[in-house]
């Protein structure tokens, strides 16, 4: 296992991150395969386990919460919130009123007293960038949280909240978390170049694109991916969007293969090798996708087999441009655009 400084912090970290989407009932992965995944990432080198509260109603939260037990100092431990958690109109957002509650929440859930990052989900654009920010510094000279970060911000809301923090004296982000592989690229243009500007390390999460770069998407197979059943409009194969994406595929197993690597070692190769990534977030659901993944832990792809993947998808390029998480607002609401 590698391991690099996370952004300003000077906290050193694996460059693969045990992300716990999957803990609970949306991975249907039971509390003794939890624990089982995250002893055997530990014993392999990875010191970051990443969950949320939304992931499973905060089950994912509780399942971590056991799995580290009498060892949380040995982990960096990183939650997030911002999402809905409830039907109830103020439990989502990064107001004070919710990221205060919502962080005891989970720490309740954790059976901590404090986690190393607490990053804001999704940018909420009904809340000031000064109100979340003063709100994350308190929590912070509280002793709960020791940074905080942001997850799937635009690049320019980046700069934005950079510019607050120093307009009001308060603390700063110190990561980002977007979404970024070998087919979706876009971030390279725009939020790679902002976190490089301003020392933010970047937790990449779908580094294997939501199955696609497992190995158990491939042409003239049928798709059974569990993502594909809970998301069946992201590999219906008669969407040009995912055929683009399957003939890549393709393409990217041969240069994997001339490699002497395995498709998913060609993926998170690729995500770590960029020089603004810090690591990459991988999602295990078995131990079998675990051991798969950890096989890419020491990964270092030559200049040659990075122009390959450049020839297949272009550098700053989305093959699924629909799916991306951090398009303005205005692009998806038309009122939004219209006087």
């Amino acid at each position: 296992m590698r391991y690099r400084t996370l952004g300003r912090t000077g906290v050193q970290v694996s460059t693969l991150v045990l992300g716990a989407m999957n803990f609970g009932t949306l991975g249907h992965t039971t509390q003794a395969e939890a624990t089982a995944i995250v002893d055997s990432a530990l014993e392999a080198g990875i010191n970051l386990i990443d969950t949320a509260d939304r992931y499973s109603q905060g089950e994912s939260e509780e399942m971590v919460g056991k799995a580290i037990a009498g060892r949380r100092d040995d982990i960096v431990l990183a939650t997030k919130a911002g999402t809905p958690m409830g039907d109830e109109r103020n439990q989502t957002g990064s107001s004070r009123r919710w990221l205060v509650t919502e962080l005891d929440n989970s720490l309740r859930r954790l059976n901590v007293d404090h986690v190393d990052l607490y990053q804001i989900h999704r940018w909420d654009p009904t809340t000031s960038d000064e109100e979340t920010l003063s709100a994350l510094t308190d929590l912070q000279r509280a002793g709960k949280i020791r940074y905080f970060g942001a997850s799937t911000f635009p690049a320019y809301r980046l700069v934005q909240a950079e510019w607050t923090a120093r307009e009001h004296h308060l603390s700063r982000y110190v990561t980002e978390q977007p979404s970024y592989s070998i087919l979706q690229r876009g971030i390279e243009a725009h939020v790679l170049p902002v976190t490089e500007q301003y020392g933010l390390g970047v937790l990449a999460w779908s580094p294997l694109a939501s199955g696609w770069l497992s190995g158990a998407i491939r042409a003239g197979r049928e798709i059974t991916t569990s993502r594909s059943a809970v998301l069946p409009a992201r590999f219906d194969l008669s969407i040009p969007a995912n055929q683009a994406r399957l003939d890549a595929v393709e393409r990217l197993v041969t240069v994997a293969d001339e490699a002497g690597l395995t498709l998913i070692q060609l993926a998170l190769g690729f995500v770590t090798a960029h020089p603004a990534v810090t690591s990459a977030i991988i999602g295990p659901r078995t131990m079998d996708h675990l051991h798969a993944q950890l096989a890419a832990a020491d990964t270092v792809l030559t200049a040659d087999v990075l122009d390959a993947i450049d020839a297949i998808v272009a550098p700053g390029v989305d093959l699924a441009a629909g799916e991306k998480f951090d398009t303005p607002p205005a692009l998806l609401d038309p009122a939004l655009r219209r006087r």
